[in-house]
């Protein structure tokens, strides 16, 4: 761990309200290496230098402390988590979460289960599937406090994607970047199918940077209505 400086780190989550030990530390930056290393076999990332990791994964997964707070919370699930983000990052600042990481490719999760093993994680599991199919009833369907998303799609997909994962009263909140006032105004008769309440839009700049980023946040008012989700691949190719 030595030979990389955390000072910056520390810095840009202290403007966020986080502080992390030492062992934390070194944990997300052994997740660096292994992301490093294993970028190398496939395709993890297209940012790969440590300081461009720490800022535009780590601490922007960590930001979702912008929009809840989540020591309120218990249960988080990240659909489409790729690489770990934001799900797996959230998981070692904030221990108490029990998070399931969700994605379709096999050979991330085999990545993820290196990483939580390495890591010497507990209260973490990777599922490989579709968020069609394990939103299923009987399988993981509003079971979560927490719901999080930074895959690329657009809102109305993924709403009908993360919102059947959401227990009532509990939050989906989507990552997104550039202007999204078109996006949010084309799923808001989705968020009112899927049994939610559009909450808020959290628009920020990751610390000491020029990139502009936004929270969406969707409260979950009632149940999703059995049909939802609709059978793998329309959510993406036909929006609510």
């Amino acid at each position: 761990m030595n030979q990389y400086n955390t000072d910056i780190f520390a810095k840009d989550l202290g403007l966020l309200g986080i502080t992390l030990s030492e062992e934390q530390f070194g944990r997300f930056i052994r997740y660096y290496e292994l992301l490093a290393e294993w970028n190398g076999r496939m395709n993890l990332t297209a940012i790969t230098e440590y300081e461009d990791v720490i800022k535009k994964h780590f601490v922007d997964s960590l930001s979702l402390v912008k929009a809840c707070d989540i020591s309120g919370h218990r249960t988080l699930i990240d659909v489409g988590t790729g690489a770990g983000f934001p799900g797996l990052a959230l998981k070692i600042a904030f221990p108490h979460l029990r998070v399931t990481l969700l994605d379709s490719l096999n050979k991330r999760i085999l990545f993820l289960d290196t990483v939580i093993r390495e890591l010497g994680l507990t209260g973490v599991e990777t599922v490989h599937g579709r968020a069609e199919d394990f939103a299923r009833p009987g399988k993981l369907r509003e079971a979560f406090d927490l719901c999080v998303s930074r895959a690329v799609a657009n809102l109305s997909s993924l709403c009908e994607y993360c919102l059947p994962f959401v227990r009532r009263q509990g939050l989906f909140v989507a990552y997104k970047s550039g202007n999204v006032s078109r996006e949010i105004a084309e799923a808001e008769e989705a968020v009112r199918l899927l049994g939610g309440k559009w909450k808020e839009q959290i628009e920020f700049m990751l610390p000491d940077s020029d990139i502009g980023r936004s929270l969406l946040v969707v409260e979950k008012e009632r149940e999703t209505p059995v049909k939802y989700p609709r059978k793998a691949g329309l959510p993406g190719r036909e929006p609510l």
